[in-house]
C-alpha cells in the first residue's frame, strides 16, 4: 500500500473519460484500492476517483464519519464503487460548497442533483444500488464526475461563489485543501 501522487487541474489525463473495470477481486485491484484509501486518508479526503492518480479506470472511492475539510457533513458510508451508473431521482437541485484534492486550495458553488440513484460494483463485482441525497449524494456525482473527464469548476455556474479556501473559509485549517 502507498500514497500516490493526486494529479492536479491543469494535467490532461484528468480530463479523460476512463474505461470500464473488466476484471474484479484480483490483486492488482485489490492493491490499487488500498493505494487510493491510504492517499485519500493522506489528504485527508472525502473521495477519490481513480483518474486522479493517472489510473484510468471507471473507479471511485468515498465515505467518512467525520471530515477536517467538511466539517459540518454528515457521515457518508465507506464505499467502493466500480462503473457507477447515477440516475437523479428528481430534478430538483442544491447548491453547495465543493473541493477537490486535484483543484488544491479552491472552492466553489455547485449545483448538484438532490437526490439520486446509484448503481454499480464492489471490488468483488457484487451489484451495488443505493439511493442517497445531500452531501452523500453531492459526493457520489463529484467523484463519478472524474470518471467522465470533469472536474467541479467546470459545474461552477456563478464565480464570484468561486474562490480561495483560505479567503472564503478563514476559520478552517489552512492545510485542509492542499496535499
Amino acid at each position: 500500500m502507498a500514497v500516490r501522487e493526486i494529479l492536479k487541474m491543469g494535467d490532461p489525463r484528468l480530463l479523460r473519460v476512463a474505461r470500464d473495470v473488466t476484471e474484479f477481486g484480483t490483486p492488482a485491484l485489490r492493491e490499487l484500492v488500498a493505494d487510493m484509501f491510504d492517499t485519500m486518508a493522506e489528504a485527508k479526503g472525502v473521495g477519490l476517483a481513480a483518474p486522479q492518480i493517472g489510473v484510468d479506470l471507471q473507479l471511485v472511492i468515498f465515505g467518512f464519519q467525520r471530515s477536517e475539510r467538511y466539517p459540518e457533513a454528515p457521515a457518508v458510508p465507506l464505499t467502493i464503487l466500480l462503473n457507477p451508473r447515477i440516475t437523479p431521482l428528481s430534478s430538483d437541485e442544491e447548491e453547495g460548497w465543493e473541493g477537490c484534492l486535484s483543484v488544491p486550495g479552491l472552492r466553489g458553488v455547485v449545483p448538484r442533483y438532490s437526490r439520486i440513484r446509484y448503481e454499480g460494483f464492489d471490488l468483488d463485482g457484487q451489484p451495488i444500488l443505493r439511493e442517497a441525497e445531500g452531501f452523500h449524494a453531492r459526493v457520489v456525482q463529484h467523484e463519478c464526475d472524474h470518471l467522465q473527464g470533469l472536474l467541479y469548476p467546470m459545474r461552477v455556474r456563478d464565480f464570484s461563489r468561486f474562490g480561495y479556501t483560505s479567503v472564503l473559509f478563514p476559520e478552517l485549517d489552512p492545510n485542509a485543501d492542499e496535499d
